[in-house]
This record gives C-alpha cells, sequence and structure tokens, in this order.
C-alpha cells in the first residue's frame, strides 16, 4: 500500500522552528519528486517547496527562501523540511505529495499522485 505520513507539525511562537517529515512507503523516493504545499484556511493550496532527490536538484517558493530547507534521507525513504525563523503567515496544513520524477519540479496538483493526510502548522505572534 502506497502511503505519505508527515509528521512534526505544531504551535510555535514568531522566529522558532519546526521540522516535519514525510515517511513514504509502497514507493521509492528517489523515484519520485517530493514536494510540501500548504494551505491556510480560505486560501488555496500552494506549493512551497520540492525535492528531486535523485540528483538533488530543489525548487522553493520566494516566501520561504532562505528559512525553509527539504533534504530526502533514501535510507529511511523520509523527506523533511526544515523550517526557521516561522513568520505568522507560515501557519496553515501543510501536505507532502509525491508525481512521478519524470515530471521535474513543480506544483501542479494534479501531476502529484500520492498525497499525505496532512499537519497542522500554527505560528503565534
Amino acid at each position: 500500500e502506497v502511503q505519505l505520513v508527515e509528521s512534526g507539525g505544531g504551535l510555535v511562537q514568531a522566529g522558532g522552528s519546526l521540522r516535519l517529515s514525510c515517511a513514504a512507503s509502497g514507493f521509492t523516493v528517489d523515484d519520485y519528486v517530493i514536494a510540501w504545499f500548504r494551505q491556510a484556511p480560505g486560501k488555496e493550496r500552494q506549493g512551497v517547496v520540492c525535492i528531486s532527490s535523485r540528483d538533488g536538484s530543489t525548487h522553493y517558493a520566494d516566501s520561504v527562501k532562505g528559512r525553509f530547507t527539504i533534504s530526502s534521507d533514501n535510507a529511511k525513504n523520509t523527506v523533511y523540511l526544515q523550517m526557521n525563523s516561522l513568520k505568522p503567515e507560515d501557519t496553515a496544513v501543510y501536505y507532502c505529495a509525491a508525481q512521478r520524477r519524470a515530471y521535474g519540479l513543480g506544483y501542479t496538483t494534479f501531476l502529484y499522485d500520492y498525497w499525505g493526510q496532512g499537519t497542522q502548522v500554527t505560528v503565534s505572534s
């Protein structure tokens, strides 16, 4: 069974840090592009960052550049999102998702085959 399971969300003060994990099962992460999306109440889901762990290429949304770092541990079949200098506007449900590596880096949601259930990140001011 294919699964993506996120963990690591929580409540943090502005300026703080969190590390999200996305554990994959049923497929190998380095065969896919793994992305983190987020969705705030009343807003559309947006792509935040993605990685192709086969070659290490990454893409970051401008809003998180310099603050968030994505990484992959292929031995654990897990992708991480280190979030530093968090801001209240980072508050959202964060989802990880997987799309076939052939599509390249990007955030077109219908190309993503697998999605996790989401983890809440709340940043207080």
